[in-house]
């Protein structure tokens, strides 16, 4: 729509120059230290969806970091659609490897680097400046929600509560969320699904004390050593995972599914090459992309253990500790599974050494089904000012409130995402292009519109 166009043209300077005052907050869930940042962040949030239009914007509290949530009601008898996002961001550790601060956005490229850039205040603001774009220009067809929160970078602890507390206040006809990625911006997608997570700890503990490693070696189990035995007992030669139990419940995706999946364009000396890596590694019998989206992994997201400062120091360490995490498939369950991880690494210790292993969080799958009025408009919205038509994916990430939300609501998600895999989430450098920002804005108020005409 022309109106829309225009109005987003003249207002793209002061757009871009709001999400980047948003990305200097460092609001970091996981430090404790960040607690008034999370604070000013939700301020933040909720005074620009106020000057986007949104008739009523509150933060709720909650145990942890606090929730924000708007809506602009129009008509009782039309469509509401209620939008997901996140402002709190992941830890920008190791703080070495950034090429600028991490909360110091820079423009280089056409490419916005900081973090939370692309997951997720550069992605739910699109929805932000939507909301504006059809608010300022009198063509809101629907009535919208936002339920912005703080605590989706560890797992939403609190979210669950609120959800429940909050049923009428939340209730739509479907959720919209941007948090997942395209394959390219020449060729789009759209997620039908997202993986689960669980997330555990090991400590393993040897000697009663950091040992001399020439008066002890050889004498006394390494815990390091021990730890890394019992990660690499996870997997066998053909990269399948070993805990038994694991693949009990997924459910395989059926041979039309990778046949759609295939039909991505897919540049393995690109891959490689983006990733700086001579070969990939993975489960045998699998594509990459089947690997990273309809099969379940296990990782090793941290390990560490004795002396890892400046300089040698030659020791035999009492302790060595490890978070290791699993993605999961549908019709896996993250209480299931992190239950056997616990289970296998507390059976599996070595003679010499003790195991502790506990729970981080978890989140379960979630697809969306292609046929839905919901698939189709965010389709057609993309078909409309891309040109093409997206190819369905399934994503590897995980965003554990999918689930909760269609069992607390009994509504569907759709997933509108403006991202690349390249955009280094969770990784130093991390990166939004300013044309995906812009071309989420001029999309999203046309998935609102065909969504309100196939409710009819």
């Amino acid at each position: 729509m022309q109106a829309w166009k225009d109005y987003q043209q003249e207002n793209k300077d002061r757009f871009l120059n709001e999400l980047l005052d948003l990305l200097r907050i460092p609001s970091v869930s996981a430090r404790s230290e960040h607690k008034p940042d999370m604070i000013r962040c939700a301020e933040a949030v909720k005074q620009r969806l106020l000057e986007a239009g949104a008739g009523k914007v509150e933060i709720y509290p909650t145990e942890g970091h606090p929730v924000v949530y708007a809506e602009k009601m129009i008509d009782a008898s039309k469509p509401t659609v209620l939008v997901y996002g996140h402002y709190d961001v992941q830890p920008a550790d190791p703080l070495e490897l950034w090429h600028s601060g991490p909360f110091e956005p820079v423009i280089k490229d056409g490419k916005i680097f900081a973090r939370g850039s692309c997951d997720d205040k550069g992605q739910f603001y699109m929805h932000v400046k939507a909301l504006e774009t059809l608010v300022k220009t009198n063509t809101l067809p629907c009535n919208m929600k936002f339920i912005i929160e703080g605590e989706e970078e560890i797992g939403s602890p609190n979210l669950a509560k609120f959800v429940k507390e909050n049923t009428s206040l939340l209730k739509a006809d479907v959720i919209l969320i941007s948090d997942t990625s395209m394959l390219s911006m020449d060729t789009p997608s759209i997620d039908v699904g997202v993986r689960g997570l669980s997330y555990i700890e090991v400590e393993v503990t040897g000697p009663n004390r950091d040992l001399h490693s020439g008066v002890y070696g050889g004498a006394v189990a390494n815990p390091v050593t021990m730890l890394a035995k019992m990660i690499a007992s996870c997997h066998d030669e053909n990269n399948h995972i070993t805990i038994p139990g694991f693949y009990d419940d997924v459910v395989e995706a059926s041979s039309e599914e990778r046949k759609k999946m295939a039909q991505a364009p897919y540049d393995e000396a690109a891959y490689k090459r983006d990733l700086g890596v001579d070969s990939l590694w993975g489960e045998k019998g699998y594509t990459t992309n089947e690997r990273t989206g309809i099969r379940p992994t296990i990782e090793v997201n941290g390990i560490w253990g004795g002396y890892i400062g400046e300089g040698a120091k030659t020791v035999l360490p009492g302790k060595a500790f490890a978070k290791i995490s699993a993605r999961l498939v549908p019709n896996q369950s993250s209480v299931k599974i992190t239950e056997k991880l616990l289970n296998y690494f507390r059976s599996i210790a070595p003679a010499g050494v003790t195991v502790k292993a506990e729970e981080h969080h978890g989140g379960e799958p979630y697809m969306t089904p292609i046929d839905s009025n919901e698939y189709r408009a965010a389709a057609k919205a993309i078909t409309t000012t891309f040109g093409k038509e997206p190819i369905p994916v399934r994503g590897g990430g995980s965003i554990p409130i999918c689930a909760l939300f269609e069992k607390e609501l009994g509504i569907k998600i759709v997933f509108m995402g403006f991202g690349l895999d390249s955009d280094n989430l969770h990784s130093p450098n991390e990166k939004y292009d300013v044309f995906n920002f812009y071309k989420g804005i001029e999309t999203i108020p046309y998935f609102h519109q065909y969504y309100t005409e196939m409710k009819k």
